[in-house]
């Protein structure tokens, strides 16, 4: 799998997640997992990208606004964003953007570069 998300031509939505944790993990590292393989099953789906280094920071891409809309209603993702607030997050922003344009370059497994 790539670290990169391989995502469509634009435009294309991006919610960005921009977190703080709590200490420990009560659960997070599972929940988080899970939620992955979640959002992965939910229409409009395009891929994901996350990284933490003390501020956590994870981009979701969605074909719609809908699509969006329909993943923050799913009640699994409900009860684990209560369980955030609650347990795993001292501060967090959600921001919703539309992608207008991409580019960027890539290097395969081979060595050989490949640009878009």
């Amino acid at each position: 799998m790539s670290l990169i998300a391989s995502t469509p031509n634009p435009p294309y939505y991006a919610v960005i997640f921009t977190s703080l944790r709590t200490e420990g993990d009560h659960g997070y590292g599972e929940m988080a997992d899970r939620m992955d393989v979640l959002a992965a099953q939910q229409p409009g789906f395009l891929g994901i990208e996350s990284v933490r280094d003390g501020l956590g920071i994870t981009v979701s891409y969605w074909d719609s606004l809908e699509s969006i809309k329909h993943w923050k209603a799913n009640l699994e993702h409900q009860e684990a964003q209560k369980s955030g607030r609650a347990d795993w997050y001292s501060s967090y922003t959600v921001r919703v953007a539309k992608v207008e344009r991409e580019y960027g370059l890539q290097t395969q497994l081979d060595g050989g570069r490949v640009s878009s």
